[in-house]
């Protein structure tokens, strides 16, 4: 099945391409990059209003539900710009009160969900060991490669304290963030340690809420993987169109048309699966959670297949910093593997089939 885009979704997605055309090239991205700069890419999305895509208008978004997420993720991925503060902003939004999901709307302060990223979110699929314990109004303990936190101003942390388990806010005034160094720079990542650190509030276990936080994570990733294999496939089809071998366009060797058939066929299928996972998470539908990790699982590990495709076709060059395809290489990569892997996913996807098998 080939998702169809409404009239109205299709402007939006084509006129944010336009946007980011305009003001954030690869070259552009790549200076950000250099500098560790990702405050210029979300001011001018708070000041354009890009920001508030997705978000209810009463409380200060532009509307729109998670499908429209997912198109701004496939867009972000496609120009490969540094969206870690919107992605960790989407995270945290199933778990925010009212007031917090204004204020970050508003731009005003922004919260981040202090799991790991390289496992699958779900708190209520945390191994006991994964909470941490409350001690009082404080809070110890450590929580490696947090999403967005470099940026936040709040981190919403799982915890298991005296009335059982819930959300803490604890300001990272409070905690020691420590960046991490990833490959793929257009991301960011960072180790959070919390001595004693205050907690603001606790807001008690909403299952609900937190399972749309795990489908939310592998819809977007799922997007974004999505652009950057539209993307890949673009630059590997302008370059063999350019480079000659034995006198000839690399392009017309049946080697090169095969791979570059393969690539379109798994953005075909990518295209299908992320954006009919993105309108079912939206809808509320029984299958919603079971699309969303076959999403993750199998658009993510396509796309960093094709990935390698792409590089194939443009040789070593590819992987140097001055060629655009590594920047969507790596993105891919790390798609791959932020809020867990193929395999871990597919094992979620197992579970749900054996859980409410097909009638």
């Amino acid at each position: 099945m080939h998702w169809q885009l409404s009239d109205e979704q299709e402007l939006f997605a084509s006129s944010l391409r336009e946007w980011l055309g305009a003001k954030f090239s690869t070259d552009i991205v790549r200076g950000l990059q250099d500098s560790n700069d990702s405050s210029t890419f979300v001011s001018a999305l708070v000041s354009e209003g890009w920001w508030g895509v997705g978000y209810p208008e009463d409380l200060g978004g532009q509307g729109g539900g998670v499908l429209e997420l997912a198109l701004a993720a496939r867009e972000f991925g496609r120009s490969a710009v540094p969206d870690t503060r919107w992605l960790a902003a989407a995270l945290a939004a199933p778990l925010l009160t009212e007031d917090e999901l204004t204020a970050q709307l508003a731009g005003d302060r922004a919260f981040a969900v202090a799991v790991r990223a390289d496992r699958i979110p779900a708190p209520a699929l945390l191994p006991t060991e994964g909470l941490l314990s409350t001690e009082g109004p404080r809070l110890t303990g450590t929580v490696r490669h947090v999403i967005g936190a470099v940026d936040a101003d709040v981190l919403l942390v799982p915890v298991d304290g005296p009335d059982g388990r819930g959300m803490a806010r604890v300001s990272t005034a409070d905690a020691a963030v420590t960046a991490d160094g990833l490959l793929d720079r257009s991301r960011s990542t960072a180790t959070v340690t919390f001595d004693g650190a205050t907690i603001i509030d606790v807001v008690s276990d909403d299952g609900p809420a937190l399972e749309r936080v795990t489908a939310v994570a592998a819809v977007l990733l799922a997007a974004d993987a999505l652009g950057c294999a539209e993307r890949m496939l673009e630059l590997a089809v302008e370059y063999s169109r350019q480079r000659k071998q034995f006198g000839q366009f690399i392009g017309s060797f049946q080697a090169v048309k095969h791979a570059a058939a393969q690539m379109l066929v798994t953005v075909e299928a990518s295209y299908s699966i992320a954006l009919y996972a993105a309108a079912a998470v939206e809808a509320g539908l029984a299958d919603a959670a079971l699309s969303a990790a076959v999403a993750k699982a199998q658009v993510t590990r396509s796309v960093a297949e094709l990935a390698d495709t792409a590089l194939t076709v443009h040789g070593a060059i590819g992987y140097t910093w001055e060629h655009d395809l590594q920047l969507f290489y790596k993105r891919a990569k790390l798609d791959r593997a932020l809020f867990g892997t193929p395999t871990a996913w597919n094992e979620r996807v197992a579970a749900e089939l054996l859980d409410h098998p097909a009638a």
